[in-house]
C-alpha cells in the first residue's frame, strides 16, 4: 500500500511504470511487468507516419481502376490486409487490456494536426487506459518559429483531446524556449499529465563508409537531473500530473523524481539492460527506504524536494549555476577548471 499513486486519475500500485519501448510488443512480457509489480504499461508507438503511410497505400489500392471499370467498386481489397500497421496495435491494446489487471497506456507519436489524430479514439475503444501523445519533431526549418511550433503541438493535442473520453498525457521535449509556459498551454488544451523528456536520438557519422548512421545510446542514471529539475519547478504550478522518464535505473532514482514531484517515474532502458526483474528489485528497495526514514507512503514524500518546498528555491535556478562553478574552484583535489 505505501508505493500506491494517482496518475491521471488511475489509482497504481505502484509509480514504477515501463515506458514506450519494444518490451510492450509481447503479451508474455507485458504480464511479467504486472507480475514485477509495474503500476501500467506505456505501450510500444504507434507513428503518426505509419498511420498517414498506411492511409495513402489503402487509397492507392482502393482507387486503382475505378476510372475504367465501374465493376471495380466491387474488389475493394481485405481491410485487414492493409491494416496490418496501425490495426496490429490496436490489437495489441485488446490483447494487452484483457490480459492483465494493471492500466495499459497507448502511446501515439506525432506533430502535425492531421486525420491520423483519429487513431486516438480507436485506442480508447481498444480497451487503452489513457493515451501517451509523444510530440517529437526535429524542427530543421529557419523560417518556422518557436511560436508556430508550439501552436501546431497545442493544435495535436486539442484534437488528441477531442476525440476521447479518456486522459491524455503529453510527453515533451526538453529543446522548449519556455518550457514552464509551454506547459500551462499544454494543460490549457486539455492534457491531464505532462512527461518529461522524450529523449532524441541523435545520429552519428560513419567517417570510412562516409554514411550518417543511427545509434541507438541507452540512458545512464545521469539523464535524470533534467527532467528531475523541470519536474521540481513545474510542482505545483500547472495543474497536470507529472511523470519522470529518462535517467531512472535505480530506487534512489525513482525516489528522487517522486521527491521532486512526479507521480510515477518510467523506465526503459534499465529494463532493456537487466530485465523486467528490476521492477520488483527497485520496488522492494522503496519500500525497504520508506520503512527506513519513517514515510507511511509515496505520497507523503511526493513534491517534497520541489522548488515549492524546498528550503532554498534557487538552488534550481541561475544561482545553482554560479554555485556549481565555486564548487569546483574549491575541489580540494586540485583540478583545474
Amino acid at each position: 500500500m505505501k508505493l500506491n499513486t494517482n496518475y491521471l486519475g488511475l489509482n497504481l500500485r505502484s509509480p514504477i511504470v515501463p515506458s514506450a519501448s519494444p518490451l510492450s510488443e509481447t503479451i508474455d512480457n507485458i504480464r511479467a511487468m504486472e507480475d514485477y509489480g509495474a503500476g501500467a504499461v506505456v505501450m510500444y508507438s504507434l507513428f503518426e507516419e505509419q498511420i498517414e503511410h498506411e492511409s495513402h497505400e489503402l487509397d492507392h489500392y482502393l482507387s486503382a481502376g475505378t476510372d475504367s471499370f465501374s465493376e471495380s467498386q466491387s474488389f475493394f481489397p481485405d481491410m485487414d490486409t492493409y491494416l496490418t500497421g496501425p490495426d496490429q496495435y490496436l490489437n495489441q491494446i485488446r490483447r494487452a487490456s484483457a490480459a492483465v489487471d494493471i492500466p495499459i497506456i497507448a502511446s501515439l507519436n506525432g506533430a502535425t494536426p492531421g486525420g491520423w489524430t483519429n487513431y486516438a479514439r480507436k485506442m480508447e475503444e481498444a480497451g487503452a487506459a489513457a493515451i501517451e501523445l509523444n510530440l517529437y519533431f526535429i524542427p530543421t526549418n529557419p523560417e518556422i518559429s518557436a511560436g508556430e511550433i508550439e501552436k501546431q503541438y497545442l493544435a495535436v493535442v486539442r484534437l488528441v483531446r477531442s476525440a476521447v473520453s479518456i486522459p491524455v498525457a503529453v510527453k515533451i521535449s526538453p529543446y522548449l524556449t519556455a518550457t514552464a509556459h509551454f506547459c500551462q498551454e499544454l494543460c490549457k488544451a486539455g492534457a491531464s499529465g505532462i512527461v518529461l523528456f522524450n529523449r532524441f536520438y541523435q545520429p552519428d557519422i560513419d567517417i570510412e563508409a562516409l554514411e550518417v548512421q543511427p545509434r541507438l545510446h541507452l540512458s545512464s542514471s545521469e539523464a535524470l537531473r533534467l527532467p528531475l529539475r523541470w519536474i521540481a519547478l513545474l510542482y505545483g504550478r500547472i495543474p497536470a500530473d507529472l511523470a519522470l522518464t529518462s535517467g531512472v535505473h535505480t530506487y534512489q532514482d525513482a525516489i528522487k523524481g517522486i521527491m521532486a514531484g512526479a507521480s510515477v517515474v518510467m523506465m526503459a532502458s534499465e529494463l532493456l539492460q537487466h530485465g523486467m526483474i528490476r521492477i520488483q528489485e527497485i520496488r522492494e528497495s522503496m519500500n525497504q527506504w520508506l520503512d527506513e526514514n519513517d514515510y507511511d507512503s509515496v505520497e507523503q514524500m511526493q513534491g517534497s524536494m520541489s522548488q515549492i518546498h524546498v528550503s532554498d528555491p534557487t538552488a534550481f535556478e541561475r544561482a545553482n549555476y554560479m554555485r556549481v562553478l565555486k564548487s569546483w574552484r574549491d575541489d580540494p583535489t586540485g583540478a583545474i577548471l
